[in-house]
Parts: C-alpha cells; structure tokens; sequence
C-alpha cells in the first residue's frame, strides 16, 4: 500500500470526527496494518497442532479465522478480496489461482470470506476453502481497491491437507478413534511373523520439514517434470496423490525416488533395512542427498505410510504372510523343488515369507461408491503398472470380490491373497512332475495395527471369503475368468505365459498328510528341533520315502544356503501317525541367516503306489531380547535418563555392536553409541540422556547391532509431560 500523503495526515489531526464528503480525496490510503492468523486456535481446529512448522496449517473444506487490521475503517465503496495459488504458472483455468471477495455469506464448495462483527479498523474474517481443493503449500495475498485503484499485500504462505474431518471430502472418515489412529498417530507397529511379532515403527509425520518434504517428492515425480501446472492441479484427489506417491517412495525408475530396494547381497554402500526404525531418518536423508539406500518391503510401507498421513490421507500398514508375487497374471504361482526337497529359483513366481503393503480410505468416483473405502496401495517396486514400479490404488472390495480388471492393478493384489499354488518337482534331467498341492495357503493372517491400542487385528477376511468355501472358489473362478477374457492382466503380462499343465486336472491326494511343527520359540544362538508328523489315511499299510531338507531363506523365499538334508523311509499302518524329529544345531546355520533369521523345512514324500505330498514350513528365529528403562518423569526440555540392557547368550563373543537410539518428540537426530565386545554371559548396559521436545505420548525405538545377532529392536512407551 502507498504511503499517507502528509497532507492527509494534518486533515486527519484536524478532524477528529468522519471527515465530510468534500474531503475524502484527502483521506488517508486505506493500508493493512497487521494480520493475526490465529495459529493457535486455527491449528488446533485443524487438527494440525503437532505439525513442527511455524506456518498456519490447513485441512481444506473447513473455515479459519484470520484478523486485518488497518490503518482506518473501510468505507462502503472500497473492497477487500484475497488470492490463493499454488503451482508454477497459477491459472485460473485449472483452479491453481482463485480470487475472492469478502461478504455477508459463504458459498459451498468454495473459497469464500465472511466479514463478522469487529471495532471500526478491523475486519474479523471467517474464510472456508472447498472439500476438493488442491493440497499444498499456497501463496496467500490480499488485495484493496479503492477509488478505482488496488493494491495487493503479500501474506504468509499457509499449507493445505486432506481432511478426514470434513464430510464434502474424499477421505472423510466418520469415526474419531479411527481419525485418530489413521491419521494423527505418529507410531505404529509393522508385523513380522505369522504368530503376530511385530516390529516398532516410527512414522513422525509431524516432525520438522517432513510436511515440505512431502510436497518436495511430488515435485520430483515423472507427473510434475512432465508437466508441472497440471500435475499440481491434480493434487486435490486422494487417489492421483496415492498413485503418485507409490511410485515416488521408491527409485525404480530413477526418478529420484525416496528408496532404493535390495534384497540380497551386499548392503556395505547404504543402510542394512532392517537397521531403519524411523520413516523421518529415511526421509531427511533424502532430501539432504537424494535416494536412500537400503529397503524392502516394511520399510517402504512405512515411509509411504508417513508421506499419506502427513498429507492428511488415513492410512495404515498391512501384512500379508504366505504372499504371493504373480509375475505373469495368471493368478498361479508356480514352485519348484528338487526330488530331495531343496527349493530351486527357477521361476519367476514366488510366494513371500510376508509383504507389507498400504491401505489407505477414500472414495473412487471413477468406479462407483460400491468401492469405496479402504484402497490399496503399495510402494515397494515389484512389477510395473502403466509403464511405472507403483501398484494402485486398487479397491479392496474389488479384490475380494473378484473385479480385477478394474482401475489399478486387481489382478496381482488378488494373485498377493489368493492366489493357488502349483507345487512341482524337477528332476535331474530337467523334468517337471506335479506334486499335489492346496489351494488354501496363499494369503494368511492378513494382520494391522488395531486403533487406539498395540494389538493385531485380523484383515484376511476384508480380503477373501473363507478359504475353500463355495463362495470363494467361486469368486476366484470369476477372476481368472476376467483374466481370460482381457487377455492380460493390469499389468499386461500376457496370459498365454502361463504353463499350460496348471490347468490339467490336479494329481491325486496321497493317502496320508504331513504337518511340521517347530519345538518351542527357536532362538539365534540354540539348536532348533523340528518334527515332520505323518498320519495314514489308509486301510492298508504304506511304504514311503522321505526327503527332508532345511534351507536358510530371505524372507521373499529365495534360497541361501543349504543347512540340513536327510532321507529316511518310512512305513505307516493304517490310521498310525509317526514323528520324525530332527535337529538343526547353531553350527550348522550360523553365518548363514540372513538378517530375516528365516529357515524353510521341507519334505518330499512319495509313497510305493506313486503318491506325492510337499509338506514346508518356515522357521523364524528370534534374537535376544532389549530392555529399555526410563528412569523418572520425562518432561518436555528436561532431561531424562535412559537405561538400555542386553546379554550376551551365545558362548562366542560377540563383536562389533552398536546401539541406534531414535524417537520422534524425544530425539532431534538418531543417537549411535559404539560398545566394546561381550563375552559369554556378559551384559551390556548403556546409560543415555535425551532431552524431550515435544509431550504427549512418545516412543523411544532401539537398535542393537552386532556380528552374531542383526539388528535387535527394544522399544519403550514414554509419556512427556509439558513444560
């Protein structure tokens, strides 16, 4: 605004009361003395009070209250409107630029600002964006016009999210607890095994820059370098952001993705992923250096699982255990073993010990209400979709009802939970014989994170129907028939790929069944003893042999080394049940676990009238455990101490350790403390001291690694009081 003329200014000293008609062509220029925004009360509206920065903070579709205060009262001729927009080359066009004037009344489903009651030089606004509108960073100015002339004044810049809050958006959600969980909680737990281990995660949405960061990796997408005015006006719909987002979190197409994936051989130039217990650490890293080395699976879930919650998006993380990975859409997956029960990498197809994936809720006007809800969307590069490593957003009644051919990706999210195995044996002069298998085992203890407390919560049947039931043979039919007739997977794996001898008729079941069991909680460091039980389910005796073989694995099942093998025969009477016990001692595993502690035990049994049953298992190994010990009240910028505790239980040393502290609220930066080696026995106690900078409920996370035991998590649930 222009500056008061002083003659003006001695009109004004002279006239104490409203100068009269005749003068107003020397009152002084109407100037914006002073904005309050109100960040406090807006914030906590909002519900954006945790966000680290100092900007105002917006969820879009709900009113804020700003204060302008000028230099004189507003006459009735003179207008105040204000500008938003956000992008490069702000448009009107595509609703990256819009202008609006204050008045008497709010307009739904757009930017308005509404003047209330205030003394004569201020105006008490009340303004309101749109459900639908762009998320962002914005650039916020006001404009006055007066006597024909305007002049604009720059404001602070505000960002804008998703609103879970606001019925009008696509990502509404109707319950507070869930609201809460899905969006808000800034700690999760990611599960690890099918009897419901889990490790701690740390999603820090809120921490500092990890709003900016957010906005920084859109920027940095295909879509934005493309074509950057149109990406951005894209961003107001849950389901563009998702998609773009799965692609981004990794690096597969160099597009200067978050993460770069490894799942075997040497991690010596990143980061072990097992090492990772924050999303933020990941985060910060890359947009200090650009992609992260390393991930798999969990790690990119939880890193996408950050990015969404901080835009506003509900998500959780999903595991799925016994998942399949279909690389030509058939909704087969093909296994091969040797006649000695040693499993053979010779086909694509694969079925992961676990993968961790994304659900995150909202609507799909593009395919119709029936689908809305929880959509999924995963970030880990496994096949490509359109051209791009991403996978969906792909509607999770959709998948369980069997409409794969629908927008994105059904086919191999189905194939991920249901899926039939076809399970064969190659022999030494490279022949395949079908071995029988069940059509029951893909897709097990689909497992999330419950709301509001650390327990698990079951998900497989929001996936598929009972297993083996009519119903859900009939949905899977209805699947590979849609695969059939769009002759391709969304993916466009050809379906011609598939073998031909999966769909003969199946081999017939053998007389007898066979189950391993695993004695007790096998632990790194001990012998494992594993049992093979037989049953008859004869009226005469049976003859068999038996193969046996233990592998150490990765966790996507990709044989390492072999541990264990042994052929036994064996004779069953009838109805009789038998036990085959073997063990598997320390020496014959160690060095050969991979940081995944996963041995897979199968067998191959055939009986003397030709019968053939694979039974496997996977044994998990846990390591020992981490006690954290907080010692008195942790209070927001005082000092707390904390106590960290491991033993030693191998009867070797134990070399090269070291213990990663992190916590969002707790820990400005991951703290690494390097300890001397232990002997048998011998514990390790390390003593810290954090100083915590937010309160509430926090979580401090621990890594311990060495050269016996691979990254060791501890955990410890600290409540911080304020200051």
């Amino acid at each position: 605004a222009n500056p008061t003329p002083p003659e003006s200014r001695s009109v004004r000293q002279r006239n104490n009361r409203a100068p009269r008609l005749k003068e107003t062509s020397t009152m002084a220029a109407l100037r914006l003395t002073d904005v309050n925004y109100q960040k406090a009360a807006n914030r906590a509206a909002h519900h954006t009070s945790d966000y680290s920065s100092q900007l105002l903070m917006l969820r879009r579709g709900q009113e804020f209250k700003i204060i302008c205060n000028f230099n004189r009262a507003v006459r009735s001729d003179e207008t105040i409107a204000f500008t938003v927009d956000i992008g490069p080359s702000p448009s009107v066009t595509n609703k990256t630029k819009v202008t609006f004037s204050v008045s008497t009344s709010a307009k739904r489903g757009e930017w308005s600002a509404v003047k209330g009651s205030g003394a004569s030089n201020s105006m008490n606004l009340t303004l309101t964006s749109p459900a639908t509108a762009i998320v962002g960073s914005y650039k916020f100015s006001l404009q006055m016009t007066s006597g024909g002339r305007t002049s604009s004044v720059q404001l602070e810049n505000f960002m804008m999210f998703f609103n879970a809050w606001a019925s009008d958006d696509d990502v509404f959600m109707s319950n507070e607890a869930q609201r809460n969980e899905y969006v808000l909680n800034e700690n999760g737990i990611i599960f690890w095994e099918a009897n419901g281990s889990f490790r701690d995660w740390g999603y820090g949405q809120f921490e500092e820059s990890i709003p900016e960061i957010c906005f920084k990796i859109l920027d940095s997408s295909l879509e934005y370098r493309r074509n950057a005015a149109a990406d951005v006006a894209k961003r107001n719909d849950p389901k563009y952001v998702g998609r773009v987002m799965s692609a981004m979190v990794n690096n597969n197409d160099r597009d200067n993705g978050v993460l770069v994936g490894r799942w075997s051989g040497s991690y010596a130039d990143g980061v072990l992923p097992t090492r990772w217990n924050t999303s933020t650490s990941i985060l910060l890293q890359w947009a200090k250096s650009g992609p992260v080395k390393y991930a798999q699976c969990w790690v990119y879930a939880g890193v996408m699982c950050t990015v969404l919650r901080c835009l506003g998006i509900p998500t959780r993380v999903i595991t799925n255990f016994d998942s399949a990975h279909d690389t030509n859409g058939n909704l087969l997956i093909d296994q091969v073993f040797d006649e000695n029960a040693a499993p053979l990498n010779t086909v694509g197809d694969s079925v992961w010990n676990f993968h961790v994936w994304n659900e995150s809720w909202f609507t799909r006007p593009d395919l119709g209400s029936k689908y809305n809800g929880w959509q999924i969307l995963d970030a880990t590069p496994q096949e490509p979709s359109g051209g791009i490593f991403c996978l969906g957003p792909t509607s999770l009644t959709a998948v369980k009802e069997g409409d794969v051919t629908l927008d994105f990706d059904g086919p191999f999210v189905f194939a991920e939970v249901n899926a039939d195995r076809v399970q064969w044996i190659q022999y030494p002069d490279g022949s395949l014989e079908r071995v029988y298998s069940d059509s029951v085992s893909i897709g097990r203890n689909t497992s999330t994170k419950a709301v509001g407390s650390r327990s698990r919560v079951l998900v497989t049947d929001d996936y598929k129907y009972k297993e083996g039931s009519p119903k859900e043979r009939e949905v899977f039919d209805k699947a590979r028939s849609e695969v059939r007739r769009s002759g391709s997977g969304s993916r466009m794996m050809a379906f011609a790929a598939m073998r031909v001898e999966a769909d003969v008729a199946p081999p017939p079941k053998p007389e007898f069944s066979g189950k391993f069991t695993i004695e007790g909680t096998p632990e790194v460091g001990r012998d494992i003893t594993v049992t093979l039980t037989l049953k008859s389910e004869s009226s005469s005796n049976i003859k068999m042999k038996v193969n046996i073989n233990a592998t150490a694995i990765t966790y996507t099942r990709q044989p390492v080394h072999e541990v264990l093998a042994d052929t036994q025969d064996v004779e069953l009477k009838p109805s009789e049940v038998k036990n085959i016990s073997l063990v598997i001692t320390y020496a014959q595993y160690e060095g050969h676990l991979t940081e995944h502690n996963l041995i897979q035990s199968n067998a191959v049994c055939e009986d003397d009238k030709g019968g053939k049953l694979l039974v496997e298992t996977d044994i998990t190994l846990k390591n020992p455990p981490i006690i954290v010990k907080v010692a008195g009240q942790a209070k927001v910028g005082k000092p707390v101490s904390v106590e960290i505790i491991f033993t030693n239980p191998v009867d070797q040393n134990v070399n090269d350790c070291e213990v990663t502290v992190e916590g969002g609220g707790l820990l400005k930066d991951p703290l690494n403390v390097s300890l001397r080696s232990l002997k048998r026995n011998e514990r390790s106690r390390v003593i810290i001291e954090l100083v915590p900078y937010k309160g509430g409920d926090r979580q401090l996370l621990v890594n311990f690694a060495s050269d016996k035991f691979c990254d060791m998590k501890g955990a410890k649930d600290i409540t911080v009081a304020a200051a």
